[in-house]
């Protein structure tokens, strides 16, 4: 039997191939011919017109933010369900998680000062604090039959933890200048989404339409708009409309009413035939929708397409940059490259189980029994895989300075790969 968590790591190892993939073809189509039809493309300008109001970006700028608010609607998701449900809600396993992600965050931004502090580099800082799930997750699975579930776990519930972390450093620190009225605006918003999840509305089409408008407000207020998919999902509901009682008692009846149709039923007769077996067939799926969870439902059904869409687009659009061999020597020895690199390799290689380490000998949480010290160390490799968003935050740090993007990507690029490797083999090793 394949069980629900084993189809969530197939789910990322999918993930992480079309991924890099994605990555592969974006760069070479970067470095050939077609590599200006690739930037007039991304630099394409598209609009949509409210009346007077106009909402207008490049298909690049779409793309960030507002493709990419899906993702980050669906990690606020697993994020509040991580904190009702999940690791993060034992106080004993969740401390030396929230110490990894705390060294996985804090480690990695004083390595990049170490080498910028004082450029006009330095506001790149929290490039190298986030991990990227689904490559991590994925080479993690690659790395063998005999990993222990819970070294899963604690890399997901760790992966989560550094992109909130990420989520407030680009609400409070990569933002742009705030408009006050447009904020107001997205945060009354906010309060009728609470105000929906609190009076028991559960219906998707609401949240979404509401969350559009809420976006645009956000657009225009100068924070970032991909915010908006946290707060959003912030507010989806995490209670089923009925409970479980209910739902056995309905099923029940259900079931008998079907087995009475299709016992008295010609036995050559077909469902497709039959409209009331139809009906109770359908009664039985709206009796399930009630006695399950937005919040879960939600989740799985964003899961595909934004691990196996959103993501891919991101990547074909923002990981193709200009390689010259030649001058790659030039490029990596910048400040900012090396501060990126080691941030990403040596302080989360270093941070991740230092900070683990930490908690454990204060006696603050304890690991799973199936995980030790070498698997974290493994886990803090791979905790290295910044790529989705650290060139997401990249891209907010220095949008307006393409050469000093283009050092920045190819950083993140090489520091994703050597971490995947690094991670993988020391993983190998260890079992």
């Amino acid at each position: 039997m394949i069980t629900p968590f084993q189809e969530f790591i197939q789910d990322q190892k999918t993930a992480s191939v079309v991924l890099v993939v994605c990555t592969i073809l974006a760069l070479v189509i970067a470095n050939s011919a077609w590599s200006h039809k690739y930037n007039a493309l991304l630099e394409t300008p598209l609009g949509i017109v409210f009346g007077q109001s106009t909402i207008s970006m490049d298909v690049r700028h779409w793309i960030n933010e507002g493709l990419m608010t899906f993702f980050f609607f669906l990690l606020g998701i697993e994020i509040k369900r991580e904190i009702l449900v999940g690791e993060i809600k034992s106080a004993r396993r969740l401390a030396p998680i929230f110490a990894a992600a705390t060294g996985g965050m804090l480690v990695p931004a004083l390595v990049f000062m170490l080498f910028n502090a004082g450029t006009a580099f330095a506001h790149g800082w929290g490039i190298p604090m986030a991990t990227d799930t689904a490559f991590a997750v994925g080479i993690l699975a690659l790395a063998g039959r005999h990993i222990p579930r819970s070294a899963f776990t604690f890399l997901a519930a760790l992966a989560i933890l550094d992109d909130l972390g990420a989520i407030l450093v680009i609400a409070l620190f990569y933002s742009e200048t705030i408009n006050i009225p447009d904020l107001y605006i997205s945060l009354l918003i906010l309060a009728l989404l609470i105000i929906f999840n609190i009076i028991g509305i559960r219906k998707p089409s609401i949240y979404l339409l509401t969350g559009l408008i809420m976006w645009a407000a956000m657009l225009d207020s100068g924070i970032h708009a991909t915010i908006t998919g946290i707060l959003v999902a912030a507010t989806v509901p995490a209670r089923p409309k009925r409970e479980s009682h209910w739902f056995i008692q309905t099923a029940s009846n259900l079931m008998s009413r079907f087995e009475h149709i299709e016992n008295k039923k010609d036995n050559t007769s077909p469902i497709l035939g039959e409209e009331e077996q139809h009906v109770v067939v359908e009664s039985v799926q709206d009796a399930a929708e009630k006695a399950t969870t937005p919040l879960r439902r939600w989740e799985r059904t964003l899961e595909h397409p934004v691990s196996l869409f959103v993501m891919p687009i991101f990547a074909l659009a923002n990981a193709g940059i200009s390689i010259e061999l030649n001058a790659l020597p030039v490029v990596l020895s910048e400040p900012l490259a090396i501060g990126i690199i080691l941030g990403l390799l040596v302080g989360n290689g270093l941070g991740i189980p230092l900070f683990t380490y930490l908690a454990l000998r204060t006696n603050l949480g304890q690991l799973p029994s199936d995980i030790d010290m070498r698997h974290v160390t493994g886990l803090g490799l791979l905790g290295g895989m910044g790529f989705t968003m650290s060139i997401f935050i990249s891209n907010l740090g220095f949008e307006n300075t393409p050469e000093t993007l283009i050092i920045a990507k190819t950083a993140i690029l090489l520091a994703s790969l050597i971490a995947g490797i690094s991670g993988y083999l020391w993983l190998r090793i260890r079992n």
